[in-house]
């Protein structure tokens, strides 16, 4: 395997771990349970919301670290379809977030040719984020680098039953034969199509579940759990779980 021979620089937190990784076996997709905010603020005292604001912060950094070892995809689980049974204060700071994140980091990313994208419904997000999301979309449409998309208001269980019922009325009006559906099409009918399915998945905060999230694209990713919460989940850190991923073997089911 053939080790990293870029230099990373000093502005990059764990550059000597990442010139430890094979340039060869970088996973192509990264998924991300951004999970601990909340936590991680209440430990220090201060509101969960200024636990958010820090995690919107190291959304960049991770992204950075990502590029420069050519990861492809990055998905963030932003927010879900679950989430909005918090209280109606944090839901509405989170909401607000991408107007504060993109200003000041569109420039940035469109510098490091960096697509954003986005995984999930519109319905029932306030204007004002879509507005936002929407233009950080077409500013950064023509860029071919590192996709980084954002699972905002997502779920897996409603994204495979709205494409089951998708399927059943395309089964109906004979735009498909049932016989020829298989992992495949089924895919083409999911949110993330035509992204790759994740080769691995990062969850921070100690938690050891999947919550809904991309529940059929995970089923042959690599698990990387750490107790660090996300404010705190640093460029090295996501340099050893990729670091850790490429120690693994990938079987597939084989041997």
């Amino acid at each position: 395997m053939k080790p990293f021979k870029k230099w990373f620089g000093s502005k990059t937190e764990g550059a000597e771990i990442a010139a430890q990784l094979s340039s060869d076996n970088v996973p192509n997709h990264v998924a991300v349970i951004m999970d601990g905010n909340g936590r991680w603020a209440q430990k220090r005292g201060l509101p969960r919301v200024a636990g958010h604001h820090s995690g919107m912060k190291n959304v960049k950094k991770i992204t950075m670290a990502a590029n420069d070892i050519g990861v492809q995809v990055l998905t963030m689980y932003a927010f879900s379809t679950e989430n909005w049974k918090r209280p109606k204060e944090e839901v509405e700071y989170l909401m607000k977030l991408p107007l504060e994140f993109f200003p000041k980091e569109i420039e940035e990313l469109i510098a490091n040719n960096v697509q954003i994208r986005m995984t999930g419904w519109k319905e029932s997000l306030p204007d004002y984020t879509l507005k936002a999301i929407q233009d950080a979309i077409d500013q950064t449409k023509h860029n071919t680098g590192l996709i980084l998309n954002f699972a905002l208001n997502y779920g897996s269980r409603k994204e495979m039953l709205s494409g089951i019922q998708q399927l059943v009325r395309d089964a109906k009006d004979q735009k498909i034969n049932p016989e020829d559906i298989d992992d495949a099409m089924f895919s083409k009918y999911l949110l993330t199509d035509p992204l790759p399915d994740p080769d691995l998945l990062i969850r921070t905060s100690g938690e050891l579940r999947i919550s809904n999230f991309m529940l059929w694209q995970l089923a042959y990713s690599e698990l990387y759990f750490t107790e660090l919460c996300w404010p705190e989940f640093t460029e090295a850190h996501f340099y050893e779980a990729v670091k850790e991923y490429q120690r693994r073997a990938r079987r597939y089911g084989g041997l």
